[in-house]
């Protein structure tokens, strides 16, 4: 999988300060200075980037949008918001739109790094198969199905486009249907022992799966809440 990155930053010292020390770590880097010129590389370049580091704050065409269209066009690439400390809200919304990931500024260059190892080497295991030895190739668990070969999810025969992290969330909650799972249990198994984020990451995700999966995302029958425990994924 190509090891290249797409800097989306409106500061150029921030941004050169990215692409610098991602060239260190053996990146091949890609910058934008704006939305609009995220945008158009991306297409120019056919989405083939195996990370988009995008920055919230810019003019005309805001970082929140630029997620929302890149994830639109593609549930592979992975998304790393980059947030200043005041923008909580931000970094909800921004994983709420499709970011696998988000960085508070300021940060160093080693949390630069491992942040953006961490998530390419879930999604060069994801794309080797090396995730999980499966043992076979669906899930059947009521109306859904998970294919785990194909990484996709139907439900009645109607397809359900998921992100990488998604689908490995639910991978956790199909695998081990009607067992609760704390949220420490889900940040272990999808983001690795090493992740340096919050747990809410996992609330954020497991909301968005709602909105696609529930009748009432406000009432879920299937990826419910066990008080105290965690989730787990009702058939």
């Amino acid at each position: 999988m190509s090891r290249r990155i797409l800097v989306v930053e409106d500061e150029d010292a921030i941004r050169q300060f990215e692409v610098i020390n991602l060239q260190r770590g053996g990146y091949e880097t890609v910058e934008a200075v704006n939305g609009f010129d995220a945008l158009t590389k991306f297409e120019e370049e056919n989405g083939n980037f195996q990370v988009v580091l995008l920055d919230i704050m810019m003019p005309g065409i805001d970082g929140m949008e630029v997620c929302r269209t890149i994830r639109a066009r593609s549930s592979t690439v992975g998304i790393i918001m980059l947030t200043a400390k005041s923008q909580e809200v931000d970094k909800i919304s921004g994983l709420m739109l499709g970011a696998d990931d988000y960085i508070t500024k300021p940060f160093s260059p080693s949390e630069l790094l491992v942040r953006v190892d961490a998530l390419c080497r879930r999604m060069e295991m994801q794309a080797t198969g090396t995730v999980n030895i499966v043992q076979r190739d669906e899930i059947v668990l009521g109306n859904f199905t998970l294919n785990l070969r194909r990484r996709t999810l139907h439900e009645n025969g109607r397809a359900i486009v998921l992100t990488q992290v998604e689908f490995q969330i639910l991978e956790c909650l199909f695998t081990a249907p009607e067992v609760p799972l704390s949220r420490s249990e889900i940040l272990k198994r999808v983001w690795g022992d090493t992740y340096l984020g919050e747990e809410k990451i996992v609330d954020v995700n497991v909301r968005r799966l709602r909105m696609k999966i529930e009748d009432d995302p406000s009432v879920p029958r299937h990826l419910v809440t066990v008080w105290g425990k965690g989730y787990k994924w009702v058939v």
